[in-house]
């Protein structure tokens, strides 16, 4: 049984993979600091497959803390979450962005070298591409200058990354993906914002659930049928699937290159104004909402082409818009 490290792994998008990981088979070690979820997730884990993942509270900007966990556990292969996200956030406080993105990730990258261990997941972004020429995106679009420090961390994270593949053992996939959204069947694992949510669906699932008076629509004057900005939602258990099925990929040796990118996403762009009333209507539900200006650092349009994660990881999202938006209000719900 192979043991994966998932840094993050009790955060939005890492506690459904180590769901997938353990259905999938393999024994799970999550490091997590806490700053961005809840103790709580571990046990609705282990709810959800039966059994209990090896937990360490580990803040990885602790170089000396890293070092002593690497050197008392054997790990066959890493997906590393662990990261800030927020864009908004990101443009306030870089600083805080460039230690917690790009330094712990150094860290890792060393110990990873020192112990031999071979296989490397990476959580990248469409915001790589920054407002790309063409849509739908493929990995070969240019990598535009970030438009925001968060961005920018994905970009130099990648970076790092592919020169550490070409200079060691290492054999890494950059999974960029679009906007994951949704909760997990059961309703036991979720998205849960500590305070304000930066993303559009917990605002909306929290504004239907009268935590927040009215959401705000950031810009209705982009190039776009109705003017809001358009979006590629990707399910965060198609997502979760995702990283299996990259995971495998590299335990089999049948990558391509050391480094490999793929785009995850759903290969569908939905406006603003389109998820709001798809989340109306699925949910019968009315929204109060107001636009307000645009926010620094969105761009117009992103949505993925699918065709390369497609074919070469066997994988494709397989839920619906409706689907996601309907667990996330029975996951909103349920708090």
């Amino acid at each position: 049984m192979n043991t994966i490290l998932v840094t993050g792994g009790l955060g939005f998008i890492g506690s459904h993979t180590v769901v997938e990981l353990q259905n999938a088979g393999y024994h799970v070690i999550i490091i997590d600091n806490l700053y961005n979820s809840k103790m709580e997730v571990l046990d609705q884990i282990t709810e959800i497959t039966g059994i209990k993942p090896s937990y360490f509270n580990i803040d990885l900007r602790n170089k000396e803390e890293v070092h002593a966990f690497f050197n008392s556990h054997q790990i066959d292969g890493i997906i590393h979450f662990a990261a800030s996200k927020a864009v908004g956030e990101s443009v306030k406080n870089p600083l805080l962005y460039y230690e917690n993105n790009i330094a712990t990730l150094v860290y890792i990258l060393q110990e990873m070298k020192t112990h031999q261990i071979p296989n490397f997941i990476f959580s990248s972004s469409c915001t790589v591409y920054g407002q790309a020429d063409e849509l739908p995106i493929t990995e070969n679009a240019p990598v535009k200058p970030a438009e925001s420090p968060y961005g920018n961390t994905k970009q130099i994270g990648e970076e790092i990354i592919e020169q550490s593949c070409h200079a060691t053992h290492l054999k890494a996939i950059a999974l960029r993906y679009f906007n994951p959204i949704g909760a997990h069947e059961s309703v036991k694992i979720g998205e849960l914002p500590l305070g304000v949510p930066q993303n559009l669906i917990p605002y909306i699932t929290q504004t239907a659930a009268g935590i927040r008076k009215e959401l705000s629509v950031f810009g209705d004057d982009y190039p776009t049928p109705d003017g809001t900005a358009i979006r590629d939602y990707i399910h965060v258990v198609d997502l979760a699937k995702a990283h299996i099925a990259a995971l495998e990929r590299l335990i089999k040796g049948i990558n391509k290159k050391e480094f490999e990118v793929f785009n995850i996403g759903t290969g569908k762009g939905s406006s603003v104004l389109e998820v709001i009333k798809t989340f109306e209507k699925i949910n019968q539900l009315h929204l109060s909402y107001k636009i307000v200006e645009r926010r620094k650092g969105d761009i117009t349009a992103a949505y993925a082409d699918t065709t390369l994660a497609n074919k070469e990881l066997g994988w494709k999202a397989e839920k619906t818009l409706e689907e996601a938006l309907h667990s996330a209000w029975r996951w909103q719900q349920k708090q």
